[in-house]
């Protein structure tokens, strides 16, 4: 059987710290990576603009530093995405998780979306955020299959701004069930209302390798009162 230790450890290997808030300041941002480094979160997601102080504050830790590209809708145009992730690069970042064109997907402009998706996972390891909350059902099947057509590594359920929020969370697992089916062989992330313990356990169940939040100090505290 598991020492809760290691138990504890899985956890929070699967957990990528973010803070994503607009009114985040350095100090901010220092914090959030200094939880990281006390419990060896997997990383810590910020927007691009925090990037290089994330790499320096994690310097020598085996954490990733992960930006955040183009939230809500991934509506910008390709070559400003292009450039958001070339510095986002540059300035240290390890992985991106970059939204794809929900605009594009809706009107099932899907060589549009495959160009665009295709460029960001050749410049480094890209998680791409489908917006599950905004999509049908079907939608979410073909938008998977794009992210596994496009080169990147993981496929990612919203960004903390999900339509479908905590009261929502069984939506979210229906999605995912969804999403493992669709892209075979990819990471399956989730983000958007995951704020206990309870809520990280549902959404692994439901096939979620990785998890994104910003309560990640609660999900641990919790996890470490109930893990045995």
């Amino acid at each position: 059987m598991p020492l809760k230790k290691d138990i504890l450890e899985e956890i929070a290997k699967s957990i990528d710290h973010t803070n994503i808030r607009r009114d985040a300041n350095a100090d901010d941002i220092k914090k959030t990576c200094q939880e990281a480094r006390d419990y060896n979160f997997r990383g810590v997601c910020v927007n691009p603009r925090w990037v290089r102080l994330a790499k320096e504050e994690l310097a020598g830790k085996d954490i990733k530093v992960i930006c955040l590209i183009d939230p809500p809708l991934g509506v910008s145009p390709h070559r400003l995405r292009i450039q958001e992730c070339e510095k986002a690069k540059i300035d240290g970042a390890d992985e991106l998780d970059v939204v794809m064109n929900l605009v594009d997907l809706k009107y099932e402009r899907y060589l549009e979306i495959l160009g665009d998706l295709k460029a960001i996972a050749q410049l480094c390891p890209t998680k791409v955020i489908i917006g599950s909350g905004y999509l049908t059902d079907p939608e979410v099947k073909k938008a998977s299959e794009l992210v596994k057509q496009s080169g990147a590594i993981c496929v990612k359920t919203a960004t903390e701004k999900d339509p479908l929020g905590h009261s929502e969370l069984t939506e979210k697992a229906k999605h995912l069930k969804i999403m493992r089916e669709a892209a075979p062989g990819l990471l399956v992330k989730a983000a958007g209302g995951i704020r206990s313990y309870a809520d990280y356990q549902m959404m692994k169940e439901a096939g979620a390798n990785l998890i994104g939040t910003s309560f990640s100090l609660e999900i641990m505290e919790e996890a470490n009162r109930v893990v045995r």
